[in-house]
């Protein structure tokens, strides 16, 4: 693509009534990531000049989640052509193609990109290509009409569509790429002459192929053009999308038993030989290393997962949590912010929260690192080879030295010497006869009652 400069128009300005939200469509997630997000990855992909997005009144989220990318404001929604050409001022003096995407069709592959630049950029020079898909149901969607060549001679709103456009069963994805000489002169020309009264990006090819231009375009799967304008459209955008991510990741050598049942994100990292067990979830920020074992319905979240590590089953891991190289984080465990280090065990039934486990220690069933103190939290830090006994409080801040040894069932207020046994408990009282009469004292109370 290097030849001619690039430049991206996101449309992002629809309000998105139909989502019945508070949010703005385009910020709505797919596998973890805002809509809007994945668009603009797969733009940047193809290296462009600059990249606008057009937003709407009100939307300073959305402006916010692309900074530092510009935006600009349609002030009214008056159509896709007009929200183009809001982006007009921000591109002056770029030469070479435009490309029109819309935030709220996250699913478009820079591949995909590329073959309508690619195609934009043939020797036929088509000054706009539009990229087209076969939904099972056309519905709402523009149609897109070839001659007998093969050759696109314009674009019918599904609004203003007779029946014989109607039966077209190749729609308009809304995407398209464009000859930027031709671009903004052809915007000019665009008329509000329509059933709903807007100014339509699509009659660019009536206009293009009325002033002697050839136009072009580009098929590609449905479900990967298909946009978002409701949450059952979002449904079937989310399906589709971890059905992609669960092929990438048995095409990279890990194994997923139950695929379908595993969630991924968009930034889900799994290596090589990974093994990944039923009703996973995996939030964003993830990486598993090379052999790993997920077991089943554990939850992650910007999680680092070392080689050979086992996680779970009923695990969660937060943010910041780090499991290194073979060490284990067993059932109902709950890690955050925390470095688990090689060889480390803590197996089940404790949480582990701003710490260190050293290398090889051992965490017993229901340890708990108590890092909040009502104000601000503070780190535990294990030292290599500790054994910390099962029903222990340890309270930061708390530093247990290696090797060192707390009994089971201890309050752990202060530091602990490396190779030092540290039991904190009160002994144990026993008092004969004491059960029969207490048991007799709660009947006589419940008769009495």
């Amino acid at each position: 693509m290097g030849e001619r400069e690039l430049s991206v128009v996101v449309l992002a300005a629809g309000k998105g009534e139909r989502m019945r939200s508070d949010r703005p469509k385009v910020l709505h997630e797919v596998a973890g990531r805002p809509m809007i997000a994945h668009v603009l990855a797969a733009a940047d992909a193809l290296a462009p000049a600059r990249v606008t997005v057009v937003v709407g009144p009100g939307m300073e989220a959305v402006a916010a989640a692309v900074a530092p990318r510009a935006c600009v404001l349609q002030p009214e929604r008056r159509g896709t052509a007009d929200a183009v050409a809001r982006a007009r001022a921000a591109h002056e003096g770029l030469g070479g193609d435009v490309l029109a995407l819309y935030g709220d069709t996250p699913l478009v592959e820079p591949e995909t990109l590329a073959r309508a630049l690619a195609r934009r950029r043939a020797a036929d020079d088509p000054a706009v290509v539009a990229l087209g898909f076969r939904p099972d149901d056309p519905g709402a969607y523009g149609r897109l009409r070839l001659d007998s060549g093969g050759a696109l001679t314009g674009i019918v709103e599904a609004a203003d569509a007779d029946p014989e456009a109607a039966a077209i069963r190749l729609c308009n994805s809304g995407i398209m790429a464009f000859d930027g000489a031709a671009l903004w002169p052809l915007l000019d020309e665009v008329r509000a002459d329509n059933a709903k009264g807007e100014y339509y990006l699509t009659d660019l090819v009536g206009l293009a192929v009325a002033a002697g231009r050839r136009c072009a375009h580009v098929e590609a799967p449905a479900g990967e053009l298909a946009g978002v304008n409701d949450r059952a459209g979002l449904a079937a955008a989310e399906a589709f999308a971890q059905k992609r991510l669960r092929e990438r990741a048995l095409a990279g050598g890990a194994t997923l038993i139950r695929p379908e049942s595993v969630r991924l994100c968009a930034d889900t990292a799994l290596g090589r030989d990974v093994v990944i067990e039923p009703g996973v979830f995996f939030g964003p920020g993830v990486s598993v290393a090379d052999g790993a074992t997920i077991r089943a319905f554990s939850h992650l979240e910007g999680a680092r997962i070392g080689p050979g590590a086992t996680v779970g089953p009923f695990a969660r891991l937060r943010p910041g949590a780090a499991v290194g190289a073979g060490a284990r984080v067993g059932n109902f465990v709950e890690v955050k912010a925390a470095d688990i280090e090689a060889g480390a065990r803590i197996n089940h039934l404790s949480y582990i929260g701003d710490a260190r486990v050293g290398a090889g220690a051992n965490v017993g069933a229901g340890v708990i690192t108590c890092n909040y103190d009502g104000f601000a939290k503070h780190r535990t830090d294990i030292g290599a080879g500790a054994f910390i006994g099962s029903n222990s409080a340890l309270v930061a801040p708390v530093s247990i030295g290696a090797g060192a040894l707390v009994g089971a069932g201890s309050t752990v207020v202060s530091d602990v010497a490396a190779d030092a046994l540290a039991v904190a408990r009160a002994a144990q009282r026993a008092i004969g006869g004491g059960a029969g009469r207490y048991r007799a004292a709660r009947r006589r109370r419940a008769g009495a009652g």
